[in-house]
């Protein structure tokens, strides 16, 4: 079994997450295998120790923050476990989840996957893969740093969703190790609901008749709280579920071919009503789009100080002085001539937007896009790292940044929504994110403590509006800890309890990612709410 140690300040960072949030854990470990990772959740189980899992703890909701207990560290379990190919040619790679996306995707590139132990039937496999062109896994959060198990606990996205979508439906199979050490293995097509009643059987033989949530999912880019419909995938409810239900311990994942040719075009514009304008004219127009991204003013004026005032980002390229709004744009197509055609077509709808095609960037070689990747990965890092600046000054801040998405027809509302209640508090902020998704992390820019608690209360009122409008209060990063009240604004307290009821169902004693998603008194309740049923049950 893997060491469990003692928590000590040689696992300072394990306190914490990208969210900047920390908490507190009393032992520590790191398996190297799914049965490692059983043998740990079994020890803990008798006596009902929180366990937090953690993969790179890249996550912004402090779903890998732990909330006592112990940490179960997956990085050293980055091991790739076999490949298959589908009739229709199409790969399907198996790993465990601490591989890391950059490497995946080097790995994919240079068609160099390690296989040490890999069985004849993948090696067969292995060898069409090198023979075929390019494979690609398409989902693309920014922190290309993030491991393979926490991509698929949060259903993360990221740019090309607007094309490909969230992590969700490029996961095929997984094994999700329950609270007492059970395995559950999960294939996609092989068992659904009947209705909102869910069925399954361990690998030791025992059976669970779950019952699903009642809520109807927003018709939008959504990664807040469970996934539940009628009829689902069973592999769908542990996808997107905060590390709450199971610990993830192998994953497969469909690959797709890599385009043959990627564009980036950046179009500025002298107003945000203009870019929005050409938001909603391009979806339709454009067949090629992978992804749609935005950055405003402050966000735009945030590059050019730190062109200005740091060499580390002396290679972003100059704006205009009359840049206000940028919108970014991927073409992944399959020729050049498909691209230029798509690139005079965005041409048209740029200038029937207001915008001028002579200022505009195109990017058609690798390292004209990897500029362009930089620029648009530059405004989190800058902004990290002004509130790390003003941390120094006062450590009860932090950048607060939403998350949220709506419907299409509700593009223009939530950005007015945005900007009157910004200036009616008078707070800084910078926006940016996948505007093609109606998707935009709005960012305040705490400079007290004062500016944080206006903050946190206007993100509880854009909550209640993007749900007014059909929207969701997590497009992309999961609830976790820090959006746990947002949830329950989304789906309401009874729709919250029938989730925490599904979670006591497979976690009786509320193990696992104690903290996210429910508040504790929900989980106590739904917990002291399905030990009676079992009573009641035992004693018929």
């Amino acid at each position: 079994m893997a060491q469990i140690r003692p928590f000590s300040d040689e696992y300072e960072e394990y306190r914490r997450d990208e969210s900047r949030t920390c908490g507190e854990a009393d032992s520590i470990s790191f398996p190297a295998s799914e049965q490692e990772v059983r043998d740990v959740l079994a020890e803990f189980h008798a006596d009902g120790v929180p366990v937090t899992v953690q993969g790179a703890r890249t996550g912004l909701a402090a779903g890998a923050v732990p909330h006592g207990g112990h940490v179960m560290s997956l990085g050293r379990m980055n091991r790739y476990l076999g490949m298959r190919q589908g009739d229709d040619g199409t790969f399907y790679l198996s790993m465990e989840p601490g591989v890391v996306l950059s490497e995946l995707r080097k790995n994919l590139a240079s068609k160099s996957l390690a296989h040490d132990g890999w069985d004849d039937a993948s090696l067969a496999s292995l060898a069409a893969f090198e023979s075929a062109p390019e494979q690609f896994f398409p989902t693309d959060p920014t922190e290309a740093s993030a491991c393979m198990g926490g991509i698929v606990a949060c259903n993360a996205s990221g740019a090309r969703s607007y094309k490909y979508g969230p992590a969700r439906p490029h996961v095929t199979a997984l094994h999700v190790a329950l609270a007492d050490g059970d395995l559950l293995v999960l294939r996609r097509g092989e068992r659904f609901a009947d209705g909102r009643t869910l069925r399954l059987v361990t690998e030791s033989g025992r059976e669970l008749e779950l019952d699903l949530p009642t809520y109807q999912m927003p018709r939008t880019k959504n990664a807040s709280g469970y996934y539940a419909a009628d009829g689902m995938d069973a592999i769908d409810l542990f996808i997107g579920a905060c590390g709450t239900l199971g610990v993830i311990t192998r994953i497969e994942v469909a690959l797709m071919p890599a385009p043959a040719v990627v564009w980036g075009v950046s179009c500025f514009f002298a107003t945000e009503e203009a870019a929005l304008d050409f938001t909603e004219k391009a979806r339709p127009a454009l067949a090629c789009a992978a992804a749609i991204e935005f950055f405003d003013a402050a966000a735009l004026d945030i590059l050019r100080r730190q062109r200005e005032q740091s060499t580390a980002f002396s290679a972003l390229p100059k704006l205009a002085d009359d840049a206000a709004v940028c919108v970014y744009v991927e073409l992944d197509c399959e020729s050049e001539e498909q691209a230029t055609e798509q690139l005079y077509r965005l041409g048209d709808v740029l200038t029937e937007a207001g915008g001028d095609e002579s200022s505009t960037w195109v990017a058609r070689t690798e390292v004209d896009r990897e500029r362009l990747i930089f620029f648009r990965h530059a405004v989190p890092e800058s902004v990290n790292m002004l509130i790390d600046q003003r941390r120094r000054t006062d450590p009860t801040i932090t950048k607060l940044g939403s998350d949220m998405s709506v419907p299409d027809e509700r593009l223009h509302d939530v950005f007015a929504l945005y900007r009157r209640t910004l200036a009616e508090a008078g707070l800084e902020s910078a926006a940016w994110g996948h505007i093609g998704n109606n998707h935009i992390h709005v960012n305040v820019l705490p400079r007290d403590a004062a500016d944080f608690r206006a903050g946190g209360e206007l993100f509880a009122g854009w909550a209640a509006e993007a749900t007014r409008m059909g929207g969701a209060v997590s497009a992309e990063h999961g609830v976790g800890k820090i959006k746990a009240g947002f949830l329950a604004t989304m789906y309401g307290p009874d729709h919250i309890a029938e989730s925490a009821r599904l979670k006591a169902e497979l976690d009786p004693k509320g193990q696992l990612g104690r903290g996210n998603l429910f508040g504790e008194d929900v989980l106590e309740a739904a917990m002291a709410d399905v030990a009676r049923g079992r009573a009641q049950k035992g004693g018929e």
